[in-house]
Order: C-alpha cells, then sequence, then structure tokens
C-alpha cells in the first residue's frame, strides 16, 4: 500500500542500515542456489510467453512480487516514487487532492484532502474508482490511475466511483487545482484552540508550535485548552511526530522502535526542559478515526500514555511499523520494513490502533453506520502485533451519550457539520462553564493556517 503512509522513519532508519549490511554476511550460502531455480523460471518466460518480455519487465515484476511477500508497505521505489518525493519537497502539485490505495485491482480511497476538489465534491474515505473519464481502471497499475488523476490545473476530469452502502455508481465531474498541502490549520471556537494536523511533513513541528502561539495571540490569553485534530492524518516523518509530542510534554519518552534483534531499541524522549510544554499543561484532546495513522498514531499514543491527552474519536488505522529508504541506484531505493514502534508504555498499536479513552462516532457523516471501514489489519500480509495485552478497563460506561441519537439532517440543522470536533471543543468549554459552551457553538472565523509544507504521494 506504498500510497497511504511516508515513511514512518528516515533519520531512525539511518542507523539500521549498517545493521542490515552486517545481516547480510550471515545469510547461509545455500538460499542462494534457490537462484537457480528463478533464473530456469526467468529464462523460460522470456524464450516461452505469449508476447515478447523485456528483461526489465521481468526483474522489476519479480522485485515487486518478493517484496509484496512480505508486508503491504514494503515496496520498491523507482522513477515515478522519486517523482513523489519531489512532489513532497516542493509541496504541490497539479491533482484532485486524493491518498489512494490498491485492493483487489481497484483504486480504493484512503483519504480526501481537506478544502480540494476530492473533498468538495463529497469523496469520501472507504470509496472505490472504477473508471477515470469512462474508462474501466480496474486491473490497471495504481501508478497509471495516479498519472491519469494527476494533471494541469483548470482541466477537467469524470470519476466514477462505488460507495459500499450505496445501490448505484456515483458520477462525479473534478476540475484540478494546484493542490497545496497545508501541514497544520489553527482556528479559535470561543475560548478553545483547535489544531489540525493534516500530515507530517518538514515543518510540521515547527508549524504546530506557532499554532499554539498564534492561538494565545488571537485570544489575547491563554485559551481553555486545545483539541488537536489527527482525523484522516495518515502519518509521514518520525522526527516530525517527536516534535509535535514534544510540543506538549515537558519530559517522558515519546516512542520506541525496535529492528529484528533484541538489542535493537532506539527510544526517543521529551527534550523540551526548556521551555517545556509549550500549552502549559492545559486540557488537551486528540481527534482519531480510521484515517489516523502511523506518525499521527505515535503522538496520540504518546500523549495517552503520558496522561497528557484524552484521546476522542474513533480507533485508529493501526500501523505501528517503520519503513527505511535504502538507496539502489540514481533514481531508485528500497523502501523496507525494519522495525515495529512501540508506545511509552510498551504497547504496539500494529494491527489494534490507539483506542479512544472516549468513543464519539461521526454522526455528522450520513453513511457513517454503513460505511465498511478500512485498517491495517484488513491489509494482506499486514504484519501481526507480537504483543498482545489486554489494555485495563479503569471504567465501563454501558450507556450512549444522548446526544448520539442525533442524526446528519438534526446536526445540519443546527449548523454542526462536524460532529466530533463540535463534541471535543464543548468538552473543553465546559471548563468555562454555559458561557463558553455558547461561544464555541457559535460558528467560528475562517481558520487561519500555518506556512504551507509538502504533501504526501497523491493524485
Amino acid at each position: 500500500m506504498r500510497s497511504l503512509l511516508q515513511a514512518t522513519a528516515i533519520v531512525g532508519a539511518l542507523a539500521l542500515v549498517p545493521a542490515a549490511t552486517s545481516a547480510m554476511a550471515e545469510v547461509d550460502t545455500q538460499s542462494y542456489r534457490e537462484l537457480d531455480t528463478f533464473m530456469d523460471v526467468f529464462n523460460r518466460v522470456k524464450a516461452n510467453y505469449v508476447d515478447k518480455v523485456t528483461d526489465e519487465q521481468l526483474i522489476k515484476g519479480a522485485i515487486d512480487g518478493m517484496l509484496a511477500s512480505l508486508d503491504p508497505h514494503s515496496s520498491y521505489e523507482d522513477a515515478l516514487d522519486f517523482e513523489n518525493l519531489r512532489i513532497q519537497t516542493e509541496g504541490n502539485y497539479g491533482g484532485l487532492g486524493l491518498t489512494v490505495t490498491e485492493e483487489d485491482g481497484v483504486v480504493k480511497i484512503i483519504a480526501p484532502q481537506e478544502d480540494t476538489p476530492a473533498d468538495r465534491a463529497g469523496i469520501k474515505a472507504g470509496d472505490y474508482i472504477t473508471h477515470i473519464d469512462g474508462k474501466l481502471i480496474y486491473g490497471s497499475s495504481l501508478d497509471d490511475s495516479i498519472k491519469l488523476m494527476r494533471g494541469k490545473p483548470g482541466t477537467k476530469i469524470a470519476l466514477t466511483l462505488v460507495r459500499p452502502g450505496r445501490d448505484k455508481p456515483i458520477e462525479v465531474t473534478l476540475t484540478r487545482e494546484v493542490i497545496v498541502q497545508k501541514p497544520v490549520k489553527w482556528e479559535v471556537r470561543g475560548d478553545v484552540g483547535v489544531i489540525n494536523i493534516n500530515t507530517f511533513s518538514e515543518s510540521t513541528g515547527a508549524d504546530t508550535k506557532a499554532a499554539i502561539l498564534a492561538i494565545d495571540k488571537a485570544l489575547g490569553h491563554r485559551p481553555l485548552g486545545y483539541v488537536i485534530d489527527l482525523r484522516n492524518n495518515g502519518g509521514g516523518l518520525l522526527t516530525e511526530a517527536i516534535s509535535v509530542s514534544d510540543a506538549f510534554l515537558d519530559h517522558g519518552e515519546i516512542v520506541s522502535q525496535r529492528g529484528r534483534e533484541a538489542t535493537d531499541i532506539e527510544r526517543y524522549y521529551s527534550e523540551s526542559a526548556i521551555p517545556g510544554d509549550l500549552t502549559h499543561g492545559l486540557p488537551l484532546i486528540v481527534l482519531t478515526n480510521a484515517g489516523t495513522a502511523s506518525a499521527s498514531e505515535i503522538v496520540a499514543g504518546a500523549l495517552q500514555d503520558q496522561h497528557r491527552a484524552l484521546v476522542m474519536g474513533e480507533r485508529s488505522f493501526g500501523k505501528g511499523s517503520v519503513q527505511t529508504l535504502l538507496p539502489l541506484g540514481p533514481k531508485s531505493a528500497l523502501r523496507l520494513t525494519t522495525a515495529r514502534y512501540y508506545t511509552p508504555s510498551g504497547r504496539s498499536v500494529q494491527e489494534g490502533g490507539i483506542v479512544p479513552d472516549v468513543a464519539v462516532p461521526q454522526l455528522s457523516d450520513p453513511d457513517y453506520k454503513t460505511r465498511p471501514v478500512f485498517r491495517e489489519n484488513d491489509l494482506r500480509r499486514h504484519l501481526i502485533n507480537e504483543v498482545k495485552a489486554d489494555d485495563p478497563i479503569l471504567t465501563e460506561d454501558t450507556k450512549d451519550d444522548p446526544r448520539f441519537s442525533a442524526t446528519a439532517e438534526d446536526l445540519e440543522k443546527k449548523g454542526v457539520d462536524d460532529f466530533q470536533l463540535e463534541y471535543a471543543v464543548k468538552t473543553i468549554a465546559r471548563l468555562g462553564g454555559p458561557a463558553q459552551v455558547a461561544a464555541a457553538s457559535s460558528k467560528p472565523p475562517a481558520p487561519a493556517a500555518a506556512k504551507a509544507a509538502t504533501p504526501k504521494k497523491k493524485p
């Protein structure tokens, strides 16, 4: 699933490269005899296949098949993938604003980026794209489909979508735009600061810290607390996940990563004793859903385990593995899963994800009950969580909040277009009393944005 997540750790991965090199020397030489079988198949296919095939075609197919047999996140990065890395660096591209993957020969939507053509067209996570401009794309490669969706800003494209729970396909026509990733956006609702983190790219940590200061300045005083929105954040750089976590912590471990060997452990700690927690210990709520993955799960897990924040929303995606980029040439690299990461309490989020302290459904989505949820444990050959531990149940409330009975139509009439965010903001606003709840319920001004940074691989 190359398109879903960026490598979780690039800096940390560099320390693993020498270990991988030494491990190669330990490979049993007997295994190289299996290459005789491979070459026999290679030569027979090249000589007898119904169509002519090139050496490059066969070798790339063999490499892709080898890596696909390992786990969903290991892959061979060719020239197109390097173009995606260029896009991440430059921070903009012509397209629709979608994060996608491939499932059984069909392009599946992981998440639409906020305020993009895809988002405004009502495309949702879990939708399948079956046709592009009327052409069936079933069986096409994911890269070919992405090429079709990208294009010159201002040009139109028609998509046919299949949404589980809907009887008929959905036809949408979109106009490509220059997609500029804004990794961090913020707004003020009443006396509550809302920080929306969309991805973990090179400036996310700095932009998060700038958002905290901007909220204080906009209010003229410190807020009652903060909501950190990590929903549909597919992850990114480990260094930035640590930086964001560090902004809200003044001590303690943030995350650890563990490789193949028992001694191959690397731990990362909060380093901001001065100035420490930039939010001065004010209440925090972290919003998560099934699209909260990888680096964003590191942040949610660190703040939850350090008892610094209340996690609210839905269980996260459950990607607890680290991918390392190993260069193979000037325009190719191996993206290989080299470690698992663990939260401060020693939990692995692999498969299970981060379980919210308070489960809050997204009632604003009329399809939330019927639309299937897509997580790591749904992927073929996903890594198995080797640490199986039952979460202790401190309190168990079997009664749903009466507000959970509201329908999307009821909420729309009240002007609520994001129930989970509204619920989180009001939870913090209650600290200030009824007046603060009323202020938080009013429509906020247009959100500000921190300096734009880099997007993930998206069409």
